[in-house]
């Protein structure tokens, strides 16, 4: 699954470290789903576009093989 996550935090200039605390989650987390190694729960995908006032889908892409 790819993810805007990295381009989203640097246009609303916010850190790692900041995303994670306005999802109620850890840097790290943030950080696994940035680099592609963690999947978010729904719950975690809809609090981080929520975050970026985006829809689910202009954040998360699926690819071919997911």
């Amino acid at each position: 699954m790819k993810n805007r996550i990295r381009v989203e935090r640097a246009e609303k200039r916010l850190t790692q470290q900041e995303l994670a605390e306005q999802c109620a989650v850890s840097r790290q987390t943030i950080n696994a789903i940035e680099s592609g190694k963690f999947i978010p729960s729904t719950v975690l995908a809809l609090k981080i576009a929520r975050t970026f006032d985006k829809r689910v889908e202009e954040i998360f892409e699926l690819e071919e093989n997911d």
